[in-house]
């Protein structure tokens, strides 16, 4: 399976679960994502549904996949605690969506901010 032939959704599940979490504040926007969301019609819930999630696949079927996850914390809680559950429930969707390819998986999240 390449990037190409990922259902839309899977970045999309990803950053529900991850900004789901207790802890998380919400996800960070990417650049692209705030100028398509000021230039376009679209729905804006749309368009940043899977901000603060960039999901890579393996190039011609080998490799493996790589998901950066950025997101802002709440200040109660040890950023290091919020990074392990984040990258828990990326690893825990990916295993669900890809179960023979989760072992190739990285998940890397970056704590950007606390408020």
């Amino acid at each position: 399976m390449t990037q190409n032939t990922v259902p839309g959704t899977l970045s999309e599940d990803i950053a529900r679960a991850v900004a789901g979490l207790p802890d998380v504040a919400f996800l960070k926007p990417d650049l692209a994502g705030r100028l398509r969301s000021a230039l376009s019609r679209a729905e804006p819930a749309a368009a940043a549904s899977s901000a603060g999630v960039r999901l890579t696949g393996p190039a011609n079927g080998t490799g493996s996949w790589h998901v950066e996850i950025q997101l802002v914390a709440r200040g109660r809680a040890r950023t290091v605690d919020v990074a392990r559950a984040a990258r828990r429930a990326a690893e825990e969707h990916l295993a669900a969506a890809l179960p023979e390819q989760t072992a190739k998986a990285r998940v890397t999240v970056t704590v950007t901010g606390l408020v």
